[in-house]
């Protein structure tokens, strides 16, 4: 027998279901309003279970929101549970559950608003004596937390600039340091769609209260540029930038662009550092409030301290920032339950009903935000986990304004902004609108920063509190335990002034930072066949809808193209039965939230040779998928190019590191290599959540790297035909040149290996070259879909959506290219982290600007120019040559959402 005091919690008196605080096992008696009461089933720590009785049809309630309809009439103890909560518990192998569900999911009907219902409330009362905390004042406007040297790329071809740049500034005097702002966006050669956006963040960036000084950094060419951001801070009114700063655009080799950058910063880091931290009202402080990895307590105990905590800020003249609009989609009812005036609840209103349109026109709604993690810890459907957001909105605040992805802060009080549930994406958008320090709760323990903005992060209880201790800030699980809300508001509110006043966060200790902002989305309205219909319903099944769009795999049979004789030899590895340029030891994170944690392990095992000499170096690919996207064709696509990379024939050891609340976790992939027929037991597994955090996990990767004894590579001379080749060409180029790079193909066809073009470059447009490579000018489609591996070697074709050059890098190196050969023009390329991409070019301006970047000048006729490509192979091939690029740090890694992905 026990108390239901020990084992539940009731979110709010009236509620007729209770959250589980410990598993329950079948048969357990509990003690509830003074009957005896014996559980029919086992019922999950997280889960919830019926403490009214409730008949069928009538409506199950938390926080006095209905979120599911009875199936049947419900006695108390009965296991609540949905048809999608019940198969996910069932998947995991769960014993005691019963074998139909006993509720459904509540519609998500249109929020129909009731204006006679609306209550026009005053916000909470002011104190009469406003605080202080010490912090660095702007002239134009609030005060800062940080104070930060930024480095800020324009878009994504400048992302390996500015954390190169950074790099070489490691631990230089200057206020709080020098940090870069690395994005994925922005890249293509197209006008972007999320480019109001893009402007609105960026220009937001360069005005936040924690940059001290800020360099901005283009590309010859972006759309996204500079100019572009100085010209839109203009239009919109924005306030001049009175920090140090400059633009500096990239227009020659990259060490020469790095060394004319850094003396711009230079002057700048004394003046950043000298400026003293003083008093100033904490009516400066602009929180920005996420939350990720959420449980079914985040509503109980993290979301509702942030909230309370985010209400003492406001009766000091502060502002707080709610964000995440797919995640307060049911909740409607709790949001607008006090409200500043009627235009602000329609504009909330009218932000929910853009989100949903922008997300159907790809095929999705709403329903697909919760994951797989967020429903086995009890969020079984977009209502519960909505409501539980919204808790971060305390029932006395008062809504103020309502605001647009990274639009400034309109005023001081209570504010929502439009943003994605995607955790990272959204923090930009606040940041861009002007928030100086971030509240992030979660139930699995998100570990997070970012780079400028300190991360305060509230976990929902106190097991997971303890054993992530090193990565949490706020144990909001005491709250579960006895410890009051009262208590705990005032606890935390004066660590937050605390690290407003300099004290460092853990994520600051822990030195991790990412950045993503909303990613551009493909469609701009609707289109039949593919959008979701008027009444929820999808118009197709994925598999009815036209090959391109779902990026659908292709048979993977090369086209027949021309071949010859030649024979270029390399210095090639004999590693596992199979010759290779080199063996690599990969750490493959699930989701975008372990990337940068990816890449300081593999950094240490690389220096610390934790595979010995079994590998030739370490890589780590971060990214920004796995998580607050879309499923669907995108998730395919993103799966095909993780499993692509896990079997290239370059890795030869492969570890995933998971962050532990994502869609697409270790579980996932392991199920998705035995689809593929790979052996699961092969590739290491671990995950920063249940390993214990930094320290442990990086433990865990060490030991299963430790544990082989692999004989070493065995050097052996091969032919280039043992490798696949991609070739690529950027900017304009000869009919020679076309030529050349199409007998660059002949030969390494004609020697047995692959050769992979993309379906949107420049060299499938060109006359010459399919006439020379295929034996006729007539257009060529593609064998393979973004990133599918090749079915038989030869010449290949792969599908690609959009024209940014990451993203073709990346698909090329998933299809199994072992070295990607560019021909380039106006400019030069990033190299891809995993696959060399070597650069060469026969264009004289791009040589006399560029040459320091090149890896091969190509001169004289076809024949000639196709020489000097093939021996280029082979040097890198055979480790006597490391691409400029590679060796420069110009490097990055970015994954395609192709036509039908969104950001959710």
């Amino acid at each position: 027998m026990v108390r239901f005091e020990q084992i539940g919690v009731l979110p709010e008196p009236g509620d007729n279901v209770a959250i589980a605080s410990a598993r329950l096992e079948a048969g357990t008696e509990v003690e509830l309003g003074g009957t005896t009461v014996t559980l029919p089933h086992t019922v999950l720590e997280g889960h919830r279970f019926v403490v009214t009785p409730v008949a069928k049809g009538d409506a199950l309630t938390s926080w006095n929101t209905a979120f599911a309809r009875a199936s049947r009439d419900l006695a108390p103890g009965d296991y609540v549970c949905t048809p999608t909560s019940l198969a996910a518990v069932t998947a995991r192998g769960v014993e005691g559950l019963p074998t139909e569900p006993s509720t459904t999911n509540e519609p998500l009907d249109p929020y129909e608003l009731d204006e006679s219902a609306l209550y026009f409330g005053a916000q909470v009362t002011s104190v009469e004596q406003p605080g202080t905390f010490l912090g660095y004042p702007r002239e134009q406007g609030p005060a800062g937390t940080r104070n930060h040297v930024v480095l800020l790329a324009t878009s994504s071809r400048s992302s390996g600039f500015v954390t190169e740049l950074a790099r070489r500034f490691d631990g230089a005097a200057a206020g709080d340091g020098v940090v870069p702002v690395a994005h994925t966006e922005g890249g293509e050669d197209d006008v972007p769609n999320n480019l109001h956006f893009l402007l609105a963040t960026l220009g937001g960036f360069t005005l936040n209260p924690n940059v001290g000084a800020v360099l901005i950094v283009d590309t010859e060419g972006d759309v996204v540029s500079g100019q572009a951001i100085k010209d839109f801070l203009a239009e919109h009114n924005y306030p001049s930038i009175k920090v140090p700063h400059a633009y500096f655009t990239r227009s020659a080799g990259f060490e020469h662009d790095l060394t004319a950058a850094g003396a711009l910063i230079e002057p700048w880091l004394p003046v950043v550092d000298a400026q003293p931290r003083v008093e100033v009202p904490l009516a400066d402080l602009k929180i920005a409030l996420q939350c990720g990895g959420s449980d079914a307590f985040s509503g109980i105990s993290a979301n509702p301290l942030a909230g309370q905590v985010s209400a003492e800020i406001i009766r000091n003249g502060g502002t707080a920032v709610l964000a995440e609009t797919d995640e307060l989609i049911g909740a409607e009812p709790y949001v607008l339950k006090n409200v500043r005036d009627l235009a602000t609840a329609k504009r909330f209103l009218a932000t929910i009903k853009s989100f949903k349109e922008r997300v159907g026109w790809h095929g999705h709604t709403a329903e697909g935000n919760p994951s797989g993690g967020n429903v086995y810890r009890g969020l079984y459907n977009i209502v519960l986990k909505s409501i539980g957001a919204a808790r971060k909105l305390p029932r006395e605040v008062r809504l103020d304004h309502v605001i647009d992805y990274g639009e400034p802060l309109p005023g001081d009080g209570y504010i929502f902004m439009d943003s994605p549930g995607n955790d990272l994406e959204s923090v930009a958008g606040q940041i861009g609108s002007g928030c100086n320090l971030i509240f992030f709760t979660t139930g699995n323990g998100s570990i997070t920063n970012f780079p400028f903005v300190p991360t305060l992060k509230f976990v929902t209880t106190s097991a997971r509190y303890e054993r992530l201790h090193a990565e949490m800030d706020v144990d909001a699980g005491k709250y579960l335990t006895g410890t009051s809300m009262a208590d705990l508001t005032v606890e935390t509110f004066d660590l937050v002034v605390r690290v407003a006043s300099g004290e460092k966060s853990a994520g600051e200790r822990a030195g991790h930072s990412q950045v993503s902002i909303w990613r551009n989305w493909k469609q701009t309205g609707p289109r039949e066949g593919i959008s979701i219909t008027t009444d929820g319903r999808m118009a197709r099944k994925l598999a009815d809808l036209p090959m391109e769009d779902r990026d659908a795999p292709l048979d993977g049979l090369p086209h027949r193209g021309l071949t010859s004789d030649g024979r270029t030899l390399a210095d090639l590895l004999k590693v596992d039965d199979r010759l290779v340029p080199e063996a690599v030891g990969l750490i493959l994170p699930t989701s975008l939230c372990s990337g940068q944690i990816a890449l300081r392990i593999a950094a240490q095992a690389e220096l610390e040779k934790w595979a010995g000499h079994a590998v030739t170096r370490m890589v780590a690919l971060p990214h920004t998928e796995g998580c607050g996207s879309s499923g669907g064709a995108s998730e395919e696509t993103f799966a095909r190019i993780m499993l692509g990379y896990l079997l290239h024939p370059n890795t030869r050891m492969a570890l995933l590191l998971e962050h532990g609340c994502e869609k697409t976790h270790n579980d996932y992939f392991r199920s998705r290599l035995v689809e593929a027929g790979a052996d699961p037991s092969r590739f290491g597994w671990a995950s920063i959540q249940a390993d214990g955090g930094l320290d442990a996990v990086g433990g865990r990767v060490k030991d299963w790297f430790s544990s082989f004894d692999l004989a070493d590579p065995l050097a052996q001379s091969g032919a280039l035909g043992a490798l696949t080749i991609g070739l690529e060409a950027r900017g304009t180029f000869s009919d020679e040149t076309a030529e050349a790079l199409a007998l660059i193909g002949q030969e390494i066809v004609g020697s047995g290996g692959s050769v992979v073009l993309s379906s949107r470059g420049a060299l499938l447009a060109h006359d010459n070259f399919r006439t020379a490579a295929f034996g006729s000018a007539d257009a060529v489609g593609p064998t393979v879909a973004h990133g599918q591996r090749l079915a038989a070697p030869g010449w290949h074709v792969m599908r690609m959506p959009g024209t940014d050059w990451m993203e073709t890098a990346t698909g090329f190196g998933a299809t199994g290219v072992q070295q990607i050969l560019a021909h380039v023009a106006g400019g030069t390329l990033s190299a891809q982290r995993f696959v060399p991409v070597v650069e060469f070019s026969n264009d004289p301006e791009t040589v006399a600007t560029y040459g320091d970047d090149l890896d091969a000048v190509a001169t004289g006729a076809a024949a000639e120019q196709a020489r000097i490509g093939l021996d280029t192979i082979a040097a890198v091939a055979g480790r006597r040559l490391v691409p400029k690029a590679v060796a420069s740090g110009n490097i990055g890694f970015q994954i395609t959402r192709g036509l039908l992905g969104t950001s959710m």
